[in-house]
């Protein structure tokens, strides 16, 4: 898509910044992130605006480093001089919050251990986190455990995990349920204060009464709603029995105000308190309690609960508690990777998906499988910043982010998928030595024996005739003299030619026959089309790697030349993090 000249001009100043920085070449992942960074209201036309940034950048790496500045100075004056500091001032920043106090800023993160963690808990995390180190006050992490059906202590120790791979460092470590007979004890007084009372109705009856914003029977006898207080927690009811409602107003436009469930009876084995406790409290009770109790002064949360901000309040001013700040931003998912357990949970119960570390999941576990570091997850959550826009960033952000801090400590090895035979006339054996990085030398070398035979991509040899020349990269040019396909399968045939590189000829990687493995990458793609989950969305990349590749420990990244950046996994498997 044609770019508007403000556009324009901003990719041009940001790339000729970077270019400056690098020696006359802008990294181009370094331009994309730095501009969906600053512009985030152009996020969601990332797909259509890469190829134009691109465009943008190849035009101005053509251009010699003096021109280059020239041109800053002309755009931007002052910017090619601008000083480490300023640049410094540029990375992204989250707004100020309103009424903080250096020191006293108390910030939580309160997930709920029903699963395991996701991108959408690490920019939760994150900005928690951010926000409490900004103003050098405390981080709490409050497991939300209020739900006995839901809550395994594996989830417990997943969130924890995840959180220590993010380099999240909490203060303060507690469990909703550590509170719950306090939390029980403001249950009863805001029923005392009639601020909530007991409810026997039916829970169709309940639903059908609150569409139309009528009251039941249970909310017109105080009375009535004190006597029951004491059954609720005696034992007297069963679960669907009974439950605490608040007091609302049942006419409000904002249906969350219309007598919403506070206290449920659930039977079941809590991870923490076994099943001496039958009576638990909402999310939406037990938040602004805990808030408030925990000395938390600013919570924050995500867009969705928006419309229960005013019973969050509510609750607090009948209760007579301290209320802290609420700051909301958007949640945060990916086009095709839904962060929803509704729809994960399912696929992880009838197999279509084996772990929560699958790479194709928007879990914090499967993330790590795939490849990414944590500095990346952090540097794209602080790109987003703060807002309420239900726009899903495109992916390649991320990727964006995570490349430009592995490229440079990545070694560039060989894959070969679906490997085709080349056998060269004139091949001498001997023994090469392989860069691992073609800029940082500390990364070493390799050696590798070659003779006459090879084995290439089967994209390489199917676009490959009689006639062409191409270069077998770090090692020579050959020339393709036959094709033979008689016995069913393709082996092609060349001659051994000179060690001159010519812009137009292709250069290809390659595997020698006496120094392969049989391996495989995973290459992970969108878990869901629209709302279906999509059945092709791992594919298994099946062919030859270059030996060196069984040295590897598992968890190292390495860049396959052509291919893409991938994440070993075990030695004969790696996971594709990105191209």
């Amino acid at each position: 898509m044609p770019v508007d000249a403000d556009t324009e001009k901003f990719i041009k100043v940001i790339t000729l910044k970077n270019s400056v920085e690098h020696d006359g070449k802008a990294q181009f992942d370094a331009v994309i992130s730095k501009f969906m960074g600053s512009r985030p209201e152009q996020r969601s036309q990332a797909k259509a605006l890469i190829p134009e940034i691109k465009t943008i950048v190849q035009g101005i790496n053509a251009l010699p480093l003096a021109d280059q500045k020239s041109l800053l100075e002309e755009l931007a004056p002052g910017e090619s001089t601008a000083s480490p500091k300023k640049q410094a001032a540029e990375q992204p920043q989250l707004p100020p919050l309103e009424r903080a106090v250096h020191g006293k800023v108390v910030t939580r993160f309160p997930p709920e251990p029903n699963g395991y963690p996701h991108i959408g808990h690490a920019k939760a995390a994150i900005i928690d986190e951010e926000y409490a180190r900004m103003y050098g006050g405390k981080l709490i992490l409050r497991f939300d455990d209020t739900n006995p059906t839901k809550e395994k202590l594996e989830y417990y120790d997943a969130i924890r995990e995840g959180l220590e791979w993010l380099g999240v460092k909490p203060d303060i470590v507690k469990n909703t349920s550590d509170d719950i007979e306090l939390l029980h004890s403001y249950g009863k007084k805001l029923v005392e204060l009639g601020g909530a009372y007991v409810c026997t109705c039916s829970q169709e009856t309940i639903h059908d009464l609150r569409a139309k914003g009528l009251p039941c029977e249970c909310r017109r006898d105080p009375a009535t709603a004190l006597e029951r207080i004491g059954r609720m927690f005696d034992g007297s009811y069963d679960q669907n029995e009974a439950i605490i409602r608040f007091k609302g107003d049942m006419a409000d436009q904002n249906t969350a105000m219309r007598d919403p469930a506070l206290f449920r009876i659930l039977e079941g084995n809590h991870p923490k308190l076994g099943n001496r406790v039958r009576v638990w409290p909402t999310y939406d009770f037990a938040a602004p309690i805990e808030d408030s109790i925990d000395g938390v002064t600013h919570a924050m949360r995500t867009k969705e609960y928006e419309l229960r901000n005013a019973l969050y309040f509510a609750i607090l001013d009948r209760l007579g508690l301290r209320k802290p700040e609420m700051i909301e931003f958007s949640r945060l998912e990916f086009e095709g990777v839904p962060v929803s357990k509704r729809k994960l949970k399912p696929l992880i119960e009838d197999g279509k998906v084996k772990s929560w570390d699958d790479p194709r999941l928007p879990t914090l576990a499967a993330f790590r499988r795939r490849g990414f570091v944590p500095e990346a997850i952090r540097k794209f959550v602080l790109s987003l910043g703060i807002t309420l826009a239900e726009t899903k960033p495109p992916f390649e952000t991320l990727e964006a982010f995570n490349r430009k801090i592995i490229d440079p400590i990545s070694p560039r090895l060989f894959f070969v998928k679906n490997p085709v035979e080349v056998r060269i006339d004139g091949a001498q054996e001997k023994e090469v030595v392989l860069k691992n990085h073609p800029t940082d030398a500390t990364l070493g070398t390799r050696k590798v024996k070659v003779a006459d035979t090879f084995y290439i991509t089967g994209d390489d040899a199917a676009s490959l005739k009689v006639g062409d020349e191409i270069r077998l990269i770090e090692l020579y040019n050959i020339k393709i003299t036959g094709i033979d396909e008689s016995s069913g399968s393709r082996m092609i045939k060349a001659q051994v030619g000179g060690d001159e590189i010519r812009q137009s000829m292709p250069k290809i990687q390659w595997i020698a026959k006496n120094d392969i493995v049989e391996y495989k990458v995973m290459i992970p793609k969108e878990l869901y089309k629209g709302e279906e989950y999509n059945t092709n969305s791992l594919e298994i990349a099946q062919g030859f790697a270059e030996s060196f590749v069984s040295s590897l420990k598992p968890d190292t990244r390495v860049q396959f030349v052509r291919f893409g950046f991938c994440r070993i996994d075990s030695n004969n498997q790696a996971i594709m993090t990105h191209r």
